[in-house]
């Protein structure tokens, strides 16, 4: 009972505290009008004003000190920390392949989880990848798309960024019941180490998007819509290609095409062949 106690009073404190940020963030960005919002968009005048307070936090915050991050940590250091959280994370894909019905892809996604955790060192190695076992992005606003729920209004969450109603929905439902790709984090019962890892998740998550994020002021007119639509687009491709029974795609050697220099047209320059001598 205590333990139940326990894990209901911080069901309720995470709600409470949830609640009441969507408040303030509500009244932070309530002045903002848009008299044409996109389709897509109809909540365009709060996700504006919630992208700004995001993108001011992430200013100030989070992106420093991804670039600090990015700056000290030594590559392979990197790599192998950014391989650990994907390992986790797919387990939580293998999970939503299951639920999808798509026993192919959870197969594959267990065998990479298994293969990274033994023979990768814990997932600081993606061995999988580099055997052509390529990862399967997977997590339950797809599986809920993939069920037929539509996805909805777009919407920007409070420091979580871009999402819709059904992805939101998704997050909620993860976000209440510990089940994620954090769950095997949330389940340490030493709090700072809890805490240091989680917050190195997040540095981590952000600091790989840092190249992106440059792109993106170099070529966009418009952040909020450009990374809107982005989402979008990806989002709808994912549910899309799991509905039509797409599968991921063969990697292994023996699918590759041929480039053998047989079967290569001939590039080389007539003038520099040489001459034939006269007969």
């Amino acid at each position: 009972m205590k333990t139940s106690h326990n894990q209901t009073s911080a069901y309720g404190r995470r709600a409470l505290r949830l609640t009441c940020l969507l408040g303030a963030t509500a009244l932070a960005t309530g002045c903002a009008t848009v008299s044409n919002p996109n389709p897509d968009d109809p909540w365009e005048s709060y996700n504006r004003g919630m992208f700004k307070v995001n993108d001011t936090v992430d200013r100030a915050l989070l992106k420093p000190i991804a670039i600090g991050y990015d700056q000290l940590m030594p590559n392979p250091a990197q790599n192998c920390v950014r391989n650990v959280f994907n390992n986790l994370g797919d387990v939580w894909s293998a999970a939503n392949s299951f639920l999808q019905a798509r026993g192919h892809d959870f197969f594959n996604t267990l065998g990479r989880v298994l293969f990274n955790t033994t023979m990768g060192l814990g997932g600081c190695i993606d061995v999988a990848s580099m055997n052509g076992a390529k990862r399967i992005p997977n997590d339950l606003g797809v599986t809920l798309g993939v069920w037929g729920l539509n996805a909805g209004p777009y919407v920007v969450l409070p420091f979580l960024g871009p999402s819709t109603v059904r992805d939101g929905t998704g997050t909620a439902v993860s976000f209440v019941t510990d089940i994620s790709n954090t769950t095997a984090i949330l389940a340490i019962d030493n709090i700072p180490v809890r805490n240091a890892i989680l917050g190195l998740q997040v540095v981590d998550a952000r600091a790989n998007l840092l190249d992106a994020d440059q792109l993106v002021n170099e070529i966009a007119l418009d952040r909020y819509s450009f990374i809107r639509d982005a989402y979008l687009q990806r989002r709808k491709a994912m549910v899309n290609s799991r509905r039509n029974g797409i599968s991921a795609p063969d990697y292994s050697d023996d699918k590759l095409p041929d480039y053998s220099d047989d079967d290569l047209p001939d590039y080389s320059d007539p003038a520099d062949q040489p001459a034939k001598p006269a007969n």
